[in-house]
């Protein structure tokens, strides 16, 4: 059973969180907590969603997503954060039946995309994605400022001088 996550499934979705970073080889990168979690989720204005998937009354697997924008289409778009199926729970449908409600939205909401990004090591995910048609896109390089760097842009200072840019 796929639906909207609700604030009792916080929890098991940080839970989630956390085997991904394991799985990630990133296993104390894991920065959230519950109190945050809710907050984004489920606070007054709230810009990122979760659908989850219940086996046998327990969540097993997530997807973590926002709205994003297409300057070159015009439209809205999907991201997805995160796709989370819990070890024992792979290889069972719920990803694909994850990534078929996330399309089924985009339809239903005339998003012009659905997108995400994968570890060039994760050889199993991109199998899976290729396996569902989806495209890698070639000649894009993600970028991200965090710490320091981030702290002196909003600053008005140059990281490599440190002085005004």
């Amino acid at each position: 059973m796929i639906r909207a996550a609700v604030e009792a499934d916080v929890p098991a979705i940080l839970q989630l969180i956390r085997e991904l970073a394991r799985y990630e080889r990133e296993p104390d990168a894991v920065q959230a907590d519950e109190s945050g979690l809710l907050k984004a989720l489920f606070g007054p204005d709230p810009a990122v969603y979760a659908l989850v998937v219940e086996h046998e009354g327990s969540v097993v697997g997530c997807a973590i997503w926002f709205v994003n924008f297409s300057t070159w289409t015009g439209r809205h778009g999907l991201y997805l954060e995160d796709l989370i199926v819990s070890d024992q729970h792979r290889r069972s449908g719920y990803g694909r039946d994850l990534l078929a409600e996330l399309a089924r939205i985009c339809i239903e909401r005339d998003y012009g995309r659905l997108e995400w990004s994968v570890l060039d090591w994760n050889e199993p995910a991109l199998s899976f994605y290729a396996a569902l048609g989806a495209e890698p896109m070639t000649g894009w390089t993600v970028h991200r400022l965090t710490g320091t760097g981030l702290s002196q842009l909003a600053e008005g200072r140059d990281r490599r001088l440190g002085t005004p840019g």
